[in-house]
Order: C-alpha cells, then sequence, then structure tokens
C-alpha cells in the first residue's frame, strides 16, 4: 500500500500485524531504550525496525540497529535516508539511497475521525474550509484524519533538512483527489501540496517554497508520503 505513494527508488515494506517475535530481533541498543515500555509499544517499536531492516536489505545494505536521534528521528546508515510509521495494526518503513532523493517522511493512521478539538489545535482556518468542501464532496472519507497524517508525513521530511521544528500552523496542505477513484467505501487516494509558510530549508543553494505527496485511503487506514526530489 504504502509503496503506491512512493517512487520506485524507495523501497518500503509494510505490515499489517505487530509481530510478537520481532522483539527477539531487537539489537541490544534498540532493546534497552523500550525495556519499561508497556508490551504494545514494545511490539510497534519492534516491528517497523523489523520493516526497516528489511528495506536496508532491498538497497543492498546490511541491516543494522534504528536507534532514535534528535526529538526522535530515526537515525540511518551512511548513505541512506527514509522515514518509519506505525499505528495500530499496521507498520512501515521506506528507504532511498541519497542521491536519489533529498528527504521523505511517510505516516499511517486509523482511518476514523479525530479526537475532538484536535483538528482545531492542527489545522489553519484555510485548510478547515477546504476540508468542509471536500466532505461535502466525498462524505466517506475522514478528511480530519487525512490532513493530520499529512502534516505528520510534511514534518517527517522537514526535519532531517532542517533539525528545527515545524508547527502544525507553518504548513499550509492542499488535499486532492485522484479523478476517479472511489468517493465511497473503497480505496481512494490523490495528491498533496504543503506550502511552507515560514523559510524553507535550502537544498542545492535553492530554498524550498513548498512539499508534495500524495495520499491513499484503504484498509481502513490513512496513509500519506511526502517525497523532496533532487533540485
Amino acid at each position: 500500500m504504502i509503496e503506491q505513494l512512493l517512487p520506485a527508488s524507495v523501497v518500503a515494506v509494510e505490515t499489517f500485524a505487530h509481530d510478537d517475535t520481532a522483539e527477539a530481533a531487537l539489537y541490544p541498543e534498540e532493546a534497552a531504550l523500550v525495556a519499561g515500555a508497556v508490551p504494545k509499544r514494545r511490539r510497534e517499536f519492534a516491528t517497523v525496525r523489523v520493516c526497516a531492516r528489511a528495506a536496508m536489505e532491498g538497497l543492498g545494505v546490511p541491516p543494522r540497529p534504528v536507534l532514535p536521534g534528535e526529538r526522535g528521528a530515526p537515525g540511518w546508515p551512511d548513505g541512506l535516508l527514509g522515514s518509519m510509521t506505525h499505528c495500530e495494526g499496521y507498520a512501515a518503513a521506506a528507504l532511498a539511497r541519497e542521491g536519489d532523493l533529498v528527504s521523505l517522511g511517510i505516516d499511517a493512521e486509523p482511518h476514523g475521525p479525530l479526537p475532538e478539538g484536535v483538528l482545531e489545535a492542527v489545522a489553519l482556518p484555510a485548510e478547515r474550509d477546504r476540508l468542509t468542501r471536500l466532505a461535502a464532496l466525498r462524505p466517506g472519507l475522514h478528511w480530519d484524519r487525512l490532513l493530520f497524517s499529512a502534516k505528520e508525513s510534511v514534518y517527517k521530511a522537514w526535519f532531517p533538512l532542517t533539525r528545527a521544528w515545524l508547527d502544525f500552523s507553518e504548513a499550509d496542505i492542499d488535499l486532492v483527489p485522484d479523478p476517479g477513484t472511489d468517493p465511497g467505501p473503497g480505496a481512494s487516494s490523490g495528491t498533496l501540496r504543503a506550502e511552507l509558510l515560514v523559510p524553507g530549508p535550502l537544498v542545492a543553494g535553492r530554498r524550498l517554497t513548498h512539499f508534495e505527496g500524495r495520499w491513499t485511503v484503504q484498509r481502513g487506514l490513512a496513509t500519506t508520503a511526502v517525497v523532496v526530489p533532487p533540485v
């Protein structure tokens, strides 16, 4: 599912079940980070790293620990960049070689409405207006959850380039359905564009003003991906 949102240069690995045996595959330094966590957290932490190591192997890179760094961003082997996500019943990792991409971010969320008050906290007025119009056009989709996921993917692509926080209010995201995709309970997909409302990162001497990506809703999940290609 996640690979549908990404270019061919990206190796994406996903699973729709958290593996109860994945903990045994953790490296000691990874296991130490979740030793005191509840079982659900340990399973999710371990399962997404199983996906990440499979993606490394897909790129011909020997598996290694994936340790969180600054603000929890995963640390990748030299020469690779990537992103991970997990939620109830799903985990995925997407990796690419530096040079093929500049950055990427992925996120998956359960396809249901956001808790009360969250949309007001994360969405700009213009974004909420667009969601109202989208909900009238395609009422079967939880556009608020999709926007939240897109904000997460944008941040995951932003942070490795800037090492700085990006507030929810600092990117204005427009979600656009693909023409002809199922407006009902089946799979739906589309594009996203995030206008950066603060100075963007410099890439090859050029300051980025926006990020672009794709989204899909299927199998009970709202999934988004943002890709920053070479300039």
